[in-house]
C-alpha cells in the first residue's frame, strides 16, 4: 500500500463522485410527471422505463461494490469455489423468464409497488404481506451497508481519512459525505436518480474490467503464470488446489441453485422490475442480463490476479482496490476506484428505495393509517429512506465488517423463505395463506438457528452459511435447506387446511391479469407526458 493519499486517483474519483452527484440531482427533471407525488413517481420512475434503461437499471442493482470486490475477494482467499457466483446469475435468468412478466403484468394492473401488496392481494392476507415486507426490508438493511463498505474500502486504499488512530469524525467524513450526497439525491429524485447514474457505473466498470483483464496479465507474465501462482498457493495452503474437492462439491451446487432462487426475491430487484414499462421489457431483459455473467466471470479473475502479483492485505475485501493502485497507473486507478463507488451509490439508493416502499405501503397504510393518501405514502416512503441509509452507516460505523457480511449472508436465508408465496402465487391460489405463514415461519426459523451455529476461525456464530444437510450427511446451503422445509410444510399444511375447509381469503386477482399488458383494454398506462428522445423508449 502506497504511503498517504494517492492525490491523482482522489482527485479522478472526486470528479467522478461529482459529476453522478449532479446526474443524481438532475434526475430529478428526467421524465419529469405532472404529478410526482406517488409511490408509482418517486419509487417506480413513473413505470416508464424502455429496455436499456431497466437494463442497466437492473445490471446497476444486482452486480453491486459489494460484488465488484467481494467476488474476486473470494477467488483470493478460497480458490475456485468463489466462482459460485458465475452459475448462479446464468440460472436465474431463465427462472426469472418465467415468472416477472406475470408479476409486472398483475402488478401493472392493480397498481402493486411492493411484492407484499401482491401476496396481500392475492391470498387476502395482511399478516403474510407483513410477513414478507418484514423480511424484506430485514434482508435489505445489511446488503445497503455492505454498499458503504465497498466505498470505505476503496477509500481506505487511496489512504482517505487516516491511519487507525485518526480521530473517527476525520477518519469517516469522506463515508459521511458520500452518504449525504447519496440521501439528498435520492429523496429529491427517487428511483430516477439510481437509473439515470446506471449508465455512468456500467460503462466504468465494463471499461476497467476490460483494460484489467488485458493490461494486468501482460503486466504479470499471462495467465498460465497467474494460474501457476494461484496454485502455489494453495497447495502450500494446503487446499490442494483450485479446484474444491469433492467434499465441497454439495456446497458449492446448493449455494449456488439457492442463491438464484433468492437473488430476484430482493424487494429492489422487484422495484427495478416494476419501473419498466411492458412486461415485453422484461421479456427482453432476461435475455441480454446474461451479457452481465460475462463480465462477472472476468471480474473473478482478479482475485487470482490480486495473488500473482503479491498483493498482502489484512482485509479480502481490500485486495482488489489495492491490485488496481499496485498495477495501474494513478489516473486510471482513479477510474476503477471511481467504478466501485459509484457502483455502491446506485445499489444503495434502489435498496433503500425498495425497503421504505415495503414499509410505506404494507406497515404504515396497512396497520397504521389505512387512509393515508398518495401524497402522505410518498413523504413517509422519502423520510423512511433517509433512516434506512442512516441505519445502515450506523451499521457500518460501529460494528466490526465480518458482522455486517455475516447479516447479509443470513439476508439471502431469510429472502430465499418468501418464494413460496410470491413465485408460488403467481401460478396457483392453491396454496393456502396460513400454510404459507407457517412454512415461512419454519423456514426462517430453521435458517437463523443454524447459521447461528455455523463458527469460523475468527467467530464462533455466523461464521457462513453452510451446514450438514439432515438426512443426506452433506455439506449445503442452509438457505436451500431451510427453502426445502418451508415447502414441505406449505404442502402439507394446505391439504390440512384445505380438507378442513379454513377461510382461504379472496383473491383480489383474475386469470387474465397475468398476461396483461400495458396497452391492454382496463390497464391504464402509467407514462409520462413527455418521452420522445429520452434514453430507453422505443
Amino acid at each position: 500500500m502506497k504511503d498517504g493519499v494517492n492525490g491523482v486517483a482522489l482527485g479522478v474519483f472526486i470528479f467522478f463522485f461529482l459529476a453522478v452527484t449532479v446526474m443524481g440531482f438532475l434526475a430529478a427533471r428526467w421524465r419529469k410527471a405532472e404529478n410526482e407525488a406517488t409511490l408509482d413517481e418517486w419509487g417506480l420512475g413513473g413505470r416508464s422505463f424502455g429496455t436499456w434503461v431497466t437494463w442497466f437499471l437492473l445490471g446497476g442493482d444486482l452486480y453491486t461494490a459489494y460484488t465488484f470486490v467481494a467476488v474476486p475477494a473470494a477467488i483470493y482467499a478460497a480458490g475456485a469455489s468463489g466462482f459460485f457466483a458465475v452459475p448462479y446469475t446464468i440460472l436465474v435468468y431463465p427462472l426469472i423468464f418465467t415468472f416477472l412478466p406475470r408479476l409486472w403484468s398483475v402488478s401493472h394492473k392493480h397498481g402493486y409497488v411492493t411484492t407484499s401488496d401482491f401476496v396481500r392481494g392475492r391470498f387476502g392476507s395482511k399478516g403474510l404481506s407483513l410477513a414478507v415486507a418484514v423480511t424484506g426490508i430485514l434482508a435489505t438493511m445489511p446488503y445497503i451497508a455492505l454498499q458503504l463498505v465497498g466505498i470505505q474500502a476503496v477509500l481506505d486504499v487511496m489512504g482517505v481519512g487516516g491511519g487507525e488512530n485518526t480521530n473517527w469524525f476525520v477518519k469517516d467524513l469522506p463515508l459521511l459525505i458520500a452518504f449525504a450526497v447519496l440521501a439528498a439525491y435520492t429523496y429529491s429524485s427517487g428511483l430516477r436518480a439510481p437509473a439515470l447514474i446506471a449508465f455512468v457505473k456500467d460503462g466504468l466498470i465494463y471499461l476497467v474490467i476490460a483494460v484489467a483483464i488485458i493490461y494486468i496479465p501482460i503486466k504479470l507474465g499471462g495467465f498460465d503464470d497467474i494460474f501457476a501462482s494461484a496454485q502455489d498457493k494453495f497447495t502450500k495452503a494446503g487446499a490442494g488446489s483450485l479446484a474444491p474437492a469433492a467434499a465441497g462439491q454439495w456446497g458449492y451446487a446448493t449455494l449456488a441453485l439457492g442463491s438464484a432462487l433468492a437473488l430476484f426475491m430482493y424487494p429492489h430487484s422487484i422495484t427495478a422490475t416494476l419501473s419498466s414499462r411492458s412486461r415485453e421489457v422484461i421479456r427482453r431483459n432476461t435475455t441480454i442480463l446474461p451479457l452481465y455473467s460475462l463480465m462477472l466471470g472476468l471480474l473473478a479473475l482478479l482475485g487470482f490476479m490480486a495473488i500473482a502479483a503479491g498483493v498482502k492485505v489484512d482485509n479480502g475485501q481490500l485486495a482488489i482496490p489495492q491490485l488496481f493502485e499496485n498495477m495501474f497507473p494513478d489516473w486510471f486507478a482513479g477510474v476503477a476506484f471511481a467504478a466501485i463507488g459509484i457502483g455502491a451509490l446506485v445499489p444503495a439508493a434502489i435498496m433503500s428505495i425498495a425497503a421504505a416502499n415495503l414499509f410505506t405501503r404494507n406497515i404504515y397504510k396497512d396497520f397504521l393509517k389505512p387512509d393515508a393518501t398518495p401524497e402522505q405514502e410518498t413523504k413517509v416512503s422519502k423520510l423512511v429512506s433517509l433512516l434506512v441509509k442512516v441505519g445502515a452507516l450506523a451499521f457500518v460505523l460501529t460494528m466490526d465488517k465480518t458482522v455486517a457480511i455475516n447479516f447479509q449472508l443470513l439476508g439471502g436465508i431469510w429472502i430465499l423463505q418468501t418464494m413460496p408465496a410470491l413465485v408460488g402465487g403467481l401460478f396457483t391460489r392453491w396454496f393456502h395463506r396460513w400454510a404459507l405463514i407457517a412454512g415461512w415461519a419454519v423456514g426462517m426459523v430453521y435458517g437463523t438457528a443454524a447459521a447461528y451455529g455455523v463458527a469460523s476461525p475468527t467467530q464462533k456464530h455466523f461464521g457462513g452459511s453452510s451446514k450438514e444437510i439432515p438426512g443426506l450427511g452433506e455439506i449445503g446451503y442452509i438457505g436451500l435447506t431451510a427453502f426445502v422445509l418451508n415447502v414441505v410444510v406449505v404442502v402439507v399444511l394446505t391439504f390440512v387446511l384445505n380438507a378442513l375447509k379454513a377461510p382461504a381469503g379472496t383473491d383480489e386477482t383474475s386469470p387474465g391479469d397475468y398476461t396483461a399488458d400495458a396497452g391492454d383494454p382496463g390497464v391504464q398506462e402509467k407514462l409520462p407526458p413527455a418521452t420522445a428522445g429520452a434514453p430507453g423508449g422505443h
